[in-house]
Parts: C-alpha cells; structure tokens; sequence
C-alpha cells in the first residue's frame, strides 16, 4: 500500500454583497492588463434542487474545500496492492483517444482520473504522459459538452501540477483558465477556474510578475463582488478568488507597493452578508499585516529591555521580527470592526457561522494588535506570569501534530486541501512537492 486516505468535510457559502454595492458605489474599471473582462451569456445561474446520487459524485470530485483544522483522520484503507496504477492508466488512454469517447466517457474517465490522483501519489503515471494528457484535459476546459465534463477537467489538471509541476505549463494554461472565469456558463465552472488558475500559478512556472498579474485579476473579482465576471454578488464566486488570492501572496516576499488596495477591498468585505467572504477577507488581512515583519538584520536597532517580545522569541525559540510598514492607516477602525465580528450575535446567523465567525475573527484581531502572532495564538501565562505563547497544532493521524504558527503556512495548508481534501496526507507523506510547499515537521503526541 502506497497511501492512505482521509475524511472529507466541505465548505459552506452564500451570497455576498459589500458595503460599496450595498450603497451604490461603482467599481471603477482596472487599468490592470490582466483584469477580467465580462462577455455576455446567459443562462449562468442554476436554482437550488435535489441532486442525484450521480451529482453528488460529481461534487464530491469537483469541490474545491478544506477539511476540519481539528482534526485530519485517515479513513480505514480500502486497498490491499497496487491494483490502482494500471486502473488509471487505463483512464489515462480513455482521456487521451477522444476521437471514440463521448461526453459521459469522458465525465467517467475524468471523474476516475481525478480520484486516483487524489488518493494517490501518481507522479509516474502522470510524467510518462504528462504533454498528452495537457491537450486532451485543455480540449475539455475549451469544448466541454457539459458542466460536470469542464469542471472534473479543470480539477484534473489542478492535480496533475500539484503531482507533477512544470516550470512551462502555464503560458498553456493560464488563457483558458482565465477565459473560463470570464465567459463560462455555470457558476461551477467558474469557481473551478479560479482554483485552476491559483494551482497553474503557484505549481506551472509562472513568474513572480505572472503572480502579481492573476493576484490583480483575482481582485478585481473581489472588489466588483463579482460583477466583473457576470457573478454579481455571488459569494462562492469571491471567496474561490479571496483564498486563492492568500495562497498566492504567500510566494511573493515584497508585498509593500500593493497592500493599500487590496486592504481596502478586503476591509470593506468584511460588511458582506456571507461568512465565508468576511472570514476569507479577513484571513488575508492578517496575512497582510503578518507580511509587513521581516526578521530583524544586522543593520537594525537592537531591541530594548522594555521592548514586548513573545516568549519563544525572548528563549530564542523563534526570530526578532521588525516592522517595515504601515499595512492600514485606519487601524483603530478595522480593529473595532474585527472586534465587532469577534463578539458577532446577529440572529440571521447559525450557530455554527456565528462560531466559526467569533474564532476566526478572534485571531484575525490578534494579529492586527500584534502582527508577529499567528493563527491561535494563545496568551494564556505560566507560573512566572510570562504569556506561554502556544500555536495552532493540527491533529494528523497516528496521533502526531503539525504546528501552524504563521498566517501563511495556514494559508498553504489551506490551499492544498482544497485541492487534494482527503488526499492531503497521502501527498504530505509522499509527494515532496506537497512538502515543500509546507515544510511543517509533524511532532509526536
């Protein structure tokens, strides 16, 4: 046995409107070369109804969510050998000879592709027939006959760069991507482009100006509500382009000239009527304000004796970091906002949104007042009265913990399980690429 799985737990979301939107306020059109660009269609939007055992499978392999921070558990195994290797490539070549599929062939084929590489570390199976499967998976994206088909395709490739990286793809990629977001004809569809595109650019060899580009797209997405795309207020669609927009500034270093705008937007998204949309925008506040501390060098004032450093760093446990620029000049008026979000008792919220809003914005709060301070931080004194300074540890199994004590690791951690859900551990164990991208070491119990 190669792997193992784990269980899966999705998301929740609604719609979403901003405070600009709610009073009226246009969005002025981007300058920005790589700003969306709305083309009419119709016919985007899908009502609510009873899906079939069918449509549920194909949301369970084409939703883009994370798992509980909790807890990750690994299901009992389900394989005894490696059974699973010539099942897939057997997929491969039915995705690869489209000339004899059909729409549902190729759904099928997709929806096992995807699954395999999700369960499992595929990084040979993918390689021998990397280029092939690229056109193939593309004809979906630009051609697909049906939703679900441009969707599993998306997800596909998304896990065929996570298994196997390029540092070429995404000049391929990133076009059709980005043209899905803007012309696709199901909100699904959409959403997953913006994932793709998020994966295609952290994993497919685009540049840091390349990142920046579809950071910039990502938000004009976010300030429009969704307008710019033909989603007005249509929360999945901005909190998809709110957390792929976080997981792609973890790659940049120097965030300094474009954190102004990208505060404003997210600020003033924190009045959307969608939990998911204010807990994402705020998840990439305190990333914000994380980023504006660098380590301290050489060159640097030595720190003082009534200086208020954390304890792991007094130990020298941890770095001296060093503040090297104002994130948001109305910081007293974001902190009473968080604070109101943090301490948020709105009837029209469930009991498990108003939970999730109190601890997400609890952190978020710390983080503005003390932007050296990740996610769960807490402050709770030992015998001496010093702050004991504990992180966010996530329970893995076999009882080990991986310590997430900054914004950005949570951010990749995020990221990944949106991508691979159950298959995080499998691929954090075996896939180096996965590793690297989070390099936590996982303690024992």
């Amino acid at each position: 046995m190669r792997e193992r799985n784990l269980r899966k737990q999705a998301l929740e979301s609604g719609k979403t409107q901003s405070r600009k939107a709610r009073e009226g306020v246009s969005t002025p059109s981007s300058s920005r070369a790589t700003s969306a660009v709305a083309s009419p269609r119709g016919g985007s939007r899908v009502t609510s109804r009873n899906v079939s055992d069918d449509e549920s499978e194909m949301s369970d392999a084409t939703q883009w969510s994370t798992n509980s921070l909790d807890e990750m558990i690994a299901p009992a195994e389900d394989e005894a050998d490696d059974t699973w290797i010539a099942a897939l490539e057997e997929r491969i070549e039915e995705i690869c000879d489209r000339k004899r599929s059909s729409a549902q062939g190729r759904e099928d084929a997709l929806l096992a592709f995807s699954t395999a590489l999700v369960r499992h570390y595929a990084a040979d199976e993918v390689r021998s027939k990397r280029d092939e499967l690229v056109v193939a998976l593309l004809k979906s994206v630009k051609g697909g006959q049906t939703e679900r088909e441009t969707a599993l395709a998306l997800k596909a490739l998304a896990l065929m760069l996570v298994t196997e990286p390029s540092d070429t793809v995404y000049d391929a990629l990133a076009g059709p991507f980005k043209t899905c977001v803007n012309d696709g004809q199901y909100v699904a569809e959409k959403i997953a482009a913006i994932h793709a595109l998020s994966v295609a650019t952290f994993y497919g060899g685009a540049s840091e100006e390349e990142t920046a580009g579809v950071m910039d797209f990502l938000l004009d997405i976010v300030s429009s509500d969704g307008a710019v795309v033909e989603e007005a207020d249509n929360a999945e669609i901005v909190t998809a382009a709110l957390e792929e927009w976080g997981f792609l500034a973890t790659q940049l270093e120097d965030m300094e000239e474009s954190t102004e705008v990208a505060m404003e937007t997210f600020v003033d998204q924190l009045e959307s009527a969608s939990v998911d949309v204010q807990i994402a925008a705020g998840d990439n506040i305190a990333l914000l304000f994380e980023k504006s501390y660098t380590e301290a060098e050489s060159d640097d004032e030595p720190a003082t004796e009534d200086e208020d450093l954390d304890e792991d760093v007094r130990n020298g446990s941890a770095p001296r970091m060093i503040k090297r620029y104002t994130v948001y000049r109305q910081q007293h008026q974001l902190s009473a906002t968080l604070s109101d979000l943090a301490k948020a008792s709105s009837k029209r919220l469930s009991k498990k949104d108003r939970k999730q809003l109190h601890l997400s914005f609890a952190d978020i709060m710390r983080t503005v007042e003390k932007p050296t301070r990740g996610p769960r931080y807490s402050t709770a004194l030992d015998e001496d009265g010093h702050e004991m300074g504990s992180r966010l540890k996530v329970t893995i199994h076999g009882g080990g913990k991986m310590t997430i004590d900054r914004w950005w690791k949570l951010h990749r951690l995020n990221g990944l399980k949106r991508l691979l859900r159950e298959g995080f551990l499998v691929h954090y164990e075996l896939n180096r690429v996965v590793f690297d991208s989070l390099p936590v070491m996982v303690e024992d119990d």
